[in-house]
């Protein structure tokens, strides 16, 4: 896949796939619900799919036909039954983490793998806090990933700090509590994304959030609903940030979540100057939801670190992109998670931008870039992705201001969340 630089404006409106994160779960929490959960908008990428896939094969009926409309059957918090062999969860760490926790409160015993890349991803940032309700949780091969083993276990409520803002992590822990006896908390250093907790609440689990701590009580049934999918801002935010380093550059980004656990990169772009305007905002099945406006513009650095970098961790890698257009230096830190996401990002990010002609440094925890303060403009290079689908789609969206061809060497990997990207990028530019 090659990208050439635009030397005229992306412009147009836009409707970007639905968010993952909410898809994810409301197949899940859908499958272990009484009646029928409607999912309209849902994210027909891979990792999604892998959920499904999961979901099908312990006896969940789900209608999918590959669209964006989805139906789910449900069969309440004891219906699942053992399934006919491992579960694939494909590349999807969301799958894998998330579903741990329900899988430890049933009563037979499964085993989930995944792809290459879930199989070196760390698991016992689950696999603590799930021993410590009584799961019986093991990692097969001994080395704290997949591929899992989950027997049944009588699973008892805790209070767990966790050590990391991770939203798979309260998630999987929020799903195992439903199944244990007694109350659970969790607090977190920083507000991760809390779609799980607003779906619970939407089917009636009885939940109580306060301040950085989430807490359920185990006991009520969950009833199906009806959910709206918003637009992923994850995939919203390689339009914006086309929008803003492409001159004459003029998008409107329709239907898109704006929940405050996950906009950080707004706030990031408006700080460095950017103009973008929010229209239309309103509340859709219990998410923030607005339509953005994106124009071009002239920026700056600034320094991204604290607690609002759970807010964006995943969009990280498109923010290093455009602040290497952005005049003055850029730090980024508090984000060492960034090297156990698909790939080790904080490494492909600095090479690739390296090998584009841009001026970065690598931190353990982030990078500096512009470090003298120079702006240089970028080349075009071949970009080794390792597969990774947000280091794809942001450096294609590097492509689109450099000179000369930009190589992206697996642009089929971007189908994990985001499948038409290519085609509305290629749209966008008038092609």
């Amino acid at each position: 896949m090659k990208v050439t630089g635009r030397s005229s404006g992306l412009k147009g409106r836009i409707n970007v796939p639905g968010d993952k994160s909410i898809s994810h779960r409301a197949v899940m929490l859908g499958a272990i619900a009484e009646g029928t959960t409607r999912i309209s908008g849902f994210l027909n990428g891979a990792d999604c799919i892998s959920t499904i896939g999961c979901f099908r094969r312990m006896g969940a009926d789900i209608e999918y036909d590959g669209g964006t409309d989805v139906k789910v059957h449900g069969v309440g918090l004891h219906g699942l039954k053992a399934p006919d062999g491992i579960l694939d969860c494909g590349n999807s760490g969301t799958t894998t983490r998330i579903i741990s926790g329900l899988l430890a409160g049933q009563s037979f015993t499964s085993e989930l793998t995944g792809d290459d890349s879930i199989r070196r991803r760390p698991m016992k940032r689950i696999i603590t806090p799930l021993r410590q309700m009584g799961a019986d949780i093991i990692s097969v091969k001994g080395n704290d990933c997949a591929p899992l083993r989950i027997a049944p276990g009588k699973l008892h409520g805790i209070s767990y700090d966790s050590p990391v803002a991770s939203a798979q992590v309260k998630s999987s822990i929020l799903m195992a509590a439903l199944y244990a006896a007694g109350e659970t908390t969790v607090t977190e250093p920083a507000l991760s994304r809390d779609h799980t907790e607003i779906m619970l609440s939407a089917m009636g689990a009885d939940i109580i959030r306060s301040g950085l701590s989430v807490t359920l009580r185990p006991g009520r049934t969950l009833y199906a609903q009806d959910i709206e999918v918003p637009g992923d801002i994850s995939s919203a935010a390689y339009f914006i940030g086309a929008g803003l380093i492409v001159p004459d550059s003029e998008l409107i980004i329709e239907n898109v979540g704006i929940n405050p656990a996950r906009a950080g990169i707004i706030k990031v772009f408006r700080d460095m100057g950017a103009d973008i305007s929010l229209i239309n905002e309103r509340i859709l099945t219990g998410e923030r939801v607005a339509d953005l406006a994106v124009r071009s513009s002239k920026l700056h650095g600034t320094v991204i670190s604290g607690d609002i970098i759970p807010t964006l961790i995943d969009e990280i890698p498109l923010i290093a992109v455009v602040a290497a257009l952005a005049e003055g230096t850029t730090v980024i830190k508090d984000a060492a998670e960034l090297k156990v996401k698909e790939s080790d990002r904080i490494a492909l990010v600095t090479d690739n931008l390296k090998a584009m002609g841009a001026g970065i440094e690598a931190l353990e925890d982030g990078f500096i870039i512009n470090p003298d303060g120079a702006l240089r403009p970028l080349h075009g290079a071949r970009i080794h992705d390792a597969l990774d689908h947000r280091i794809a789609m942001s450096f294609t969206v590097a492509g689109l201001t450099a000179s000369g061809e930009t190589q992206i060497e697996h642009p089929e990997c971007v189908s994990v969340s985001y499948p038409g990207f290519f085609d509305d990028i290629y749209r966008l530019m008038g092609i």
